[in-house]
């Protein structure tokens, strides 16, 4: 099935591109997600108008990711949250917390699907997050994750 992309999709490609996967991870993955629409003609123009979104929100050179991720890298961000008494948290640390708490501390305005985990964050200490600015460029930013 032939669908186009509304949202980044990690492994399958960016938002406006035309691609062809199987029936069943169209139809009961990609579609009731909001991460793609079927292709149709008329789709075509639903394509020019994610592009031209997309081209707005994207960092547009590597100079300009290289910036940013100087920006990233050289700011301390401390995020506050629940825990119990042997250091373990309620829940665990979320990708959209991250890109708060790097806003928060004075950092650039990071997009929620660009910040990746290496693991689940459960427990208070210093951990490590990577943030995608540009498909050859990514930033390593250490959190240290305090009790609220």
């Amino acid at each position: 099935m032939k669908i186009i992309l509304t949202h980044e999709v990690s492994g399958l490609g960016t938002a406006g591109e035309v691609v062809d996967v199987k029936d069943g991870y169209a139809r009961n993955y990609l579609i009731p997600r909001k991460f793609a629409i079927r292709w149709t003609k008329g789709g075509e123009q639903d394509v020019a108008q994610i592009r031209r979104a997309r081209k707005i929100h994207e960092i547009a050179t590597i100079e300009q990711a290289n910036e940013i991720k100087a920006k990233l890298e050289g700011i301390a961000v401390r995020l506050a949250v629940r825990s119990g008494d042997a250091g373990r948290l309620f829940g665990s640390v979320t990708p959209a917390d991250v890109a708060s708490a790097i806003e928060a501390a004075g950092g650039p305005k990071v997009d929620k699907r660009r910040v990746e985990l290496g693991s689940p964050i459960k427990s208070l200490g210093g951990h490590e997050a990577s943030v995608r600015l540009h498909p050859e460029v990514a930033a390593k930013v250490n959190i240290e994750v305090v009790s609220a």
